[in-house]
């Protein structure tokens, strides 16, 4: 029999714009900061701790070389302390939990921490596919999907292409996306200012590269923008031009930033005197056309929901990661999900997407707004580049 596993802690950094506040902080110690204040705040005995799993997407750089181990180091916990990074693209750090709760629930570790980081300012999305490496999929991949989509574009595309698609599949309308997009920032800026971030966000020392700590306090997202439909409306597409309907303004910002989750046993957490802040109560990862890609969630999410024995309205909160503002539209059409009920705090449209972290920060947001709210059950979904979709089901503890 499978032992409850529980979260005893969930931190986050304040996410920082493309070359911001935190885009000085070189990555493993971006990680060790949030890693420092889990333990922190929890009071836990580092060395206690079995494993630390890290979602990390680009590789490469100041993120090679298994930055997991770098930011254990970084942090100063005991060399016993063993670590590895994992990629499943966006869904890497949501990845990293299920292995965590996986390993705690058969019985293999009591201790883990899941961690994610991206800094994207350093590390810039697709470094890692340059030069020698520059077809990462192979002939066969490629002879596989060689067709064109309504496009025109041949094989395998990226994701802005295929939120486009998703947009066509769904028939929204770019006035849908602004909309939505508007209301990620109008909901992010009122969680800024009504406090419903503070519990989540531990403040970090603004880091201009090169110059080390310049003495300012970063205590809050970067990215949550004064906007209006009328400044929405007047961005051109990105990715297809014309005829496009996805702009920056309905896109996700890219961003720096790093998010830790401390799990264990239930059992343990009794011994050690740890306050449970919920359970892991299910899981799902799904593949499906990598071409499309972006409407995986709502696969796994019905797969999670069937596995529990629930229903959508049986879920209090949900956080849909806001790649683009097409993936939430069109997982709320095929769930018929309260949208009062998703994404409460605003998403990656407002906060920003830091690639291998943001499975752990929508975790961090999912914890903490269940627990403020008095919820019982929440979701959580991310979109994952090769057609992939984590799924996560948390249940608050009384």
């Amino acid at each position: 029999m499978s032992r409850e596993v529980v979260i005893v802690g969930a931190v986050r950094s304040p996410l920082g714009k493309r070359n911001g506040a935190l885009s000085g902080w070189h990555p493993a110690e971006l990680t060790a900061h949030v890693l420092r204040a889990l333990v922190e705040r929890t009071g836990l005995e580092p060395a206690l701790i079995e494993d630390v799993i890290v979602g990390c997407v680009t590789q490469v750089g100041a993120q090679s070389n298994n930055i997991a181990r770098s930011a254990v180091l970084a942090a100063g916990w005991p060399e016993s302390v063993p670590a590895c990074t994992v990629d499943r693209q966006c869904g890497s750090s949501q990845q990293a939990i299920h292995f965590a709760a996986q390993s705690i629930a058969a019985g293999a570790q009591e201790i883990v921490v899941a961690a994610g980081i991206e800094s994207m300012s350093q590390v810039p999305m697709f470094s890692n596919i340059t030069g020698d490496v520059s077809d990462p999929y192979g002939e066969a991949v490629r002879s596989r999907y060689a067709g064109r989509d309504s496009f025109g574009h041949k094989g395998l595309v990226q994701q802005g292409i295929a939120a486009e698609l998703l947009v066509d599949s769904w028939k929204l309308t770019r006035e849908q996306l602004d909309e939505f997009a508007l209301r990620s920032h109008a909901r992010s800026a009122a969680a800024r200012d009504g406090g419903l971030f503070d519990a989540e966000i531990t403040q970090i020392a603004k880091n201009i590269r090169g110059t080390g700590a310049d003495g300012t306090t970063v205590t809050a997202d970067e990215g949550i923008r004064d906007t209006s439909p009328e400044k929405l409306s007047a961005l051109k597409p990105v990715f297809l031009d014309p005829g496009g309907r996805i702009t920056a303004g309905n896109a996700s910002q890219i961003s720096d930033g790093a998010a830790a989750l401390l799990l264990m046993s239930r059992p343990k957490a009794d011994e050690l005197g740890l306050r449970p802040l919920a359970r892991l109560a299910g899981y799902s990862v799904r593949g499906g056309d990598p071409i499309a890609m972006l409407d995986v969630p709502i696969d796994a999410t019905r797969d999670l929901l069937a596995r529990a024995g629930l229903d959508v309205d049986d879920i209090d909160l949900f956080e849909i990661n806001e790649a683009f503002a097409p993936v939430v539209l069109a997982w709320s059409q095929a769930l018929a999900a309260d949208p009062a009920k998703v994404n409460v705090c605003g998403g990656a449209i407002s906060l920003g997407h830091p690639l291998g972290a943001s499975g752990a920060r929508l975790m961090v947001t999912l914890v903490h707004q269940l627990l403020r709210t008095r919820g019982r059950f929440g979701v959580q979904s991310i979109c994952e580049a090769g057609g992939m979709a984590n799924a996560t089901l948390i249940e608050a503890v009384s």
